[in-house]
């Protein structure tokens, strides 16, 4: 994290944004990342990881790419299956993650700082670097040419805005 890229400013960003109208809140500290939906009056909450910037950035692309039946579950009603994943289970984290992080790199790169995949699966030996990043910069692509969901490309004008003092020329919104 650069002195320009705080997580409180993220929290402020995304919380301005989105509170009031989604009933929701982006926090950090937390040991591992957690979505925890919406429940009477307490608003739902993303959890992100430490106070890591790419973790924010991540746990927002998964809220923007969550449909409203998703947002009522504990962290969408995805599973996660741990460090050392066989091939199969390596390849449906990947299917699951390439949309969101392809996401986070656009989110990224609006904020001006550094995207870095993740395939989250160190001790696993079933990992394709090249085949993941690959599908990223083929999600990335279509992402560009048809458009961003709403929230995420509400939420990257915010960043491009917030970081550079500039909007950005791309597709956005369906």
């Amino acid at each position: 994290m650069t002195e320009q890229h705080r997580c409180g400013d993220l929290i402020r960003l995304f919380d301005d944004l989105f509170a009031a109208r989604y009933h929701v809140r982006l926090r950090g500290g937390a040991d591992e990342p957690l979505y925890e939906p919406a429940c009477g009056l307490q608003p739902a909450v993303i959890c992100f990881r430490a106070d890591y910037f790419a973790s924010a950035l991540h746990e927002v692309a998964h809220w923007c790419t969550a449909g409203a039946r998703r947002r009522r579950l504990v962290d969408y009603g995805y599973w996660y299956a741990p460090d050392g994943r066989d091939a199969g289970a390596q390849a449906a984290f990947e299917r699951a993650e390439v949309g969101p992080q392809a996401l986070e790199w656009m989110f990224a790169e609006a904020a001006g700082f550094p995207f870095r995949p993740s395939l989250d699966n160190l001790e696993g030996g079933s990992v394709s670097k090249e085949r993941f990043e690959a599908a990223l910069i083929e999600e990335r692509a279509r992402r560009q040419q048809h458009g961003l969901p709403p929230r995420a490309a509400a939420f990257r004008r915010e960043l491009a805005v917030f970081y550079s003092g500039q909007e950005l020329r791309v597709a956005g919104g369906r």
